[in-house]
């Protein structure tokens, strides 16, 4: 599809590819996010729109399966927009040994920066589209001060914003860039508040697959953000995926036993890890995070100990 030919922009939040099932998860997760991604770029190309990638399209840098990689391409054959994000990169920065270099080299993946942003024509309006990779710096607030033709544009991130509802992990504050409607961070997995500064409006849209077994993951709806070029700027809206219901994707929580003679609820719950165990040790983790501080602190040392070493052990 030519520059001109696209009517907006269709940004897919963290896609999180990987050949193994997260812990809790009773589907077979590589195939779901897959049909996922599949189904956001059918949509970008039946309504002319321009599909980008917020980063973390994998979710291990490296070693991800083969097949995994041919389903990417072929997906891909036309190429997709997008940024990497901290999932993509094992030493911070994306090299030839990341998966995601790969997808680059063949031209399926078009990393998108300050010095290579997209830019186009929708709706008789000039258009850019750049981005953020993690760990680099964003745009200055005056990075756009030369441009003279009054352009649209969309900046993408993957970083960790301070707004409201992530201001324990975020620490990069929201800011005016001059001439930017919107700045559209992945990262965080959960549709958050927007902010506006001045002219910009920072947004965080959520992802599109539901990895953990949380309330918050209960409460958020895989959705993408699309913005359409109109004369008059953009027309916003968020466009639900098809998905499951969350207890169709989960197992659920097993009841803590406490009756006397029953096993206590944290040997219930690692028998709970032991029946539904997937193939990563993110149930573990979870599980030894909300239960270990019962425990004295060389003792729950102590098992956490074991735990990292069965984890290297699967690695």
């Amino acid at each position: 599809m030519t520059p001109e030919a696209y009517q907006g922009v269709l940004l897919i939040g963290d896609p999180h590819v990987e050949g193994r099932v997260p812990g809790f998860r009773r589907d077979d997760y590589p195939r779901v996010v897959l049909e996922k991604i599949k189904w956001c770029l059918q949509t970008a190309q039946e309504q002319s729109l321009l599909p980008v990638i917020l980063g973390d399209l994998f979710h291990v840098p490296r070693d991800n399966q083969n097949w995994l990689l041919c389903e990417l391409l072929t997906l891909f054959e036309t190429p997709v927009y997008g940024i990497y994000g901290n999932h993509d990169c094992r030493e911070n920065q994306l090299n030839e040994n990341d998966t995601l270099s790969i997808l680059i080299q063949a031209g399926r993946y078009r990393l998108l920066s300050t010095e290579n942003p997209w830019r186009g024509t929708m709706a008789g309006r000039p258009v850019i589209v750049g981005g953020t990779s993690w760990g680099h710096k964003l745009p200055k607030a005056d990075a756009f001060e030369h441009e003279t033709d009054s352009p649209l544009i969309v900046w993408v991130t993957h970083h960790d914003l301070l707004v409201p509802g992530y201001e324990e992990q975020g620490h990069l504050r929201p800011y005016e860039i001059t001439g930017v409607d919107y700045v559209v961070n992945g990262h965080i997995h959960r549709r958050l508040e927007d902010v506006q500064k001045g002219q910009t409006i920072w947004v965080t849209p959520g992802n599109i697959i539901r990895r953990s077994r949380s309330d918050a993951t209960r409460a958020h709806i895989p959705s993408v953000l699309k913005l359409e070029a109109t004369a008059d700027g953009w027309r916003r809206s968020q466009v639900e995926i098809p998905h499951a219901a969350f207890d169709e994707v989960f197992h659920p929580e097993m009841e803590d036993e406490t009756e006397e003679g029953v096993p206590s609820a944290f040997i219930s719950g690692l028998a709970e890890l032991q029946s539904r165990r997937t193939d990563t040790g993110a149930g573990l983790k979870l599980f030894l995070e909300k239960n270990l501080p019962q425990f004295e602190t060389t003792v729950a040392a102590e098992i956490q100990k074991l735990a990292d070493e069965v984890s290297r052990d699967d690695e």
